[in-house]
């Protein structure tokens, strides 16, 4: 009840989204020593981890679902409906907070997290994954990972990339870009008010750019199991995402630094020399044995054992910058080759794999349902009315 008084106090404000309609967004700068005095608020318990975009196999595609289940409201009744929610959104580069209607915000996550030239019911699919994202922190209060208290989020991908309104303008102002953003604003209104709830509550939309085949069990990258991060086969975007497969090389020495080993953790080749001294492993020689131990259910790695010390797929992956946790580990010529399939944290929806379904004819219900299991879809005012 607390939570749904609170969404209820920031959609009944009219007046404030009357003028933000009629004109531009409205700016505010903020004086350098209140951002730099205010704490760090905590990140989220399951923070998102956007990784910013730029099939084959047969799946069965999900079952149907009827499309009156996220149907947008006909556009000739948006006048009647109620005030959208204001979002308050923290400009990184500026310092300024920009705050507008929920709809033109997520027009702006939209430009920044597809590519205009994806499908219709991929964008839209990606439209509802961004909205139902800021509608769970707007309803919890939640200001976690925002440099100031004022803004409800950043444009960062610490939570969701944002292109501000005035840059979206000047971007997109002709030619085929200005019909990208028609594309991209039609996907918005299409979907206008629709957010994914499970048990009656916003989810935590969480979504990557592509998998190498399968998505992540939410518990096997942020150790909490949520009912629906569920791994899924996603082989969609296998035949069309560009750089799927991607090699690092790098020396010993380079993945001792990185991964914080000493020449200690390597399997010695002898205890002492005849002189009495240890003898000295070269990096050629020792190697860096590397041995998988385990794979999580989406087929990525769980742990993997790196001259005798034990890691995780998620601390090997940030530690070398890698783009995703599912990749295979060789030596050539002294050094070690790394090959990444896919790129993200893999937990929710693919994007490529979304528009590799929607080019196969699924809609933006059978998309998000097929990466989002058992979640249901419901209207922000649906939520006021309880």
């Amino acid at each position: 009840m607390k939570e749904l008084r609170l969404l209820r106090r920031i959609l009944k404000r009219p007046r404030r989204v009357a003028r933000a309609r009629r004109g531009a967004p409205r700016i505010r700068r903020l004086a350098p020593a209140a951002w730099l005095a205010a704490p760090l608020l905590a990140a989220l318990l399951l923070p998102l981890a956007v990784v910013p975009l730029r099939g084959g196999g047969q799946q069965p595609a999900p079952p149907a679902v009827p499309q009156a289940t996220a149907a947008p409201a006909p556009p000739g009744t948006a006048a009647a409906e109620a005030p959208q929610p204001e979002v308050s959104v923290y400009l990184s580069q500026s310092g300024q907070i920009e705050t507008l209607p929920l709809e033109e915000y997520v027009s702006g996550v939209l430009a920044a997290e597809m590519p205009a030239d994806f499908e219709l019911e991929a964008l839209k699919a990606q439209a509802v994954a961004a909205r139902t994202f800021i509608a769970r922190r707007l309803l919890a209060g939640d200001h976690s990972g925002v440099p100031v208290p004022e803004a409800d989020v950043s444009d960062t991908v610490s939570h969701q990339a944002y292109i501000s309104q005035a840059v979206l303008e000047r971007d997109f102002a002709s030619g085929s870009k200005r019909a990208g953003l028609a594309k991209l604003r039609r996907a918005v209104l299409e979907t206008r008010g629709i957010i994914m709830t499970y048990k009656g509550q916003p989810i935590t939309a969480s979504f990557f750019a592509s998998s190498g085949g399968y998505t992540e069990n939410s518990e096997d990258y942020w150790n909490a199991e949520v009912p629906y991060l569920r791994s899924v086969a996603s082989p969609w975007e296998r035949e069309i995402t560009p750089n799927l497969a991607v090699t690092y090389t790098f020396s010993n020495s380079e993945l001792r630094s990185k991964l914080g080993l000493t020449a200690r953790e390597l399997p010695a080749a002898a205890n002492l020399a005849a002189s009495g001294k240890a003898l000295q492993v070269s990096s050629s020689s020792a190697g860096l044995p590397a041995e998988v131990i385990s794979l999580t259910a989406g087929h990525r790695i769980k742990k993997i054992s790196i001259g005798g010390t034990v890691f995780t797929g998620r601390e090997v992956r940030e530690k070398l910058g890698l783009r995703s946790s599912q990749f295979t580990w060789k030596r050539k010529d002294g050094k070690v080759l790394i090959t990444t399939y896919g790129n993200g944290h893999g937990v929710g929806m693919s994007q490529w794999g979304a528009n590799g379904m929607a080019k196969q004819g699924s809609t933006a219900t059978q998309i998000l349902k097929h990466y989002y299991s058992g979640v249901s879809f419901t209207g922000i005012s649906t939520l006021l009315k309880k």
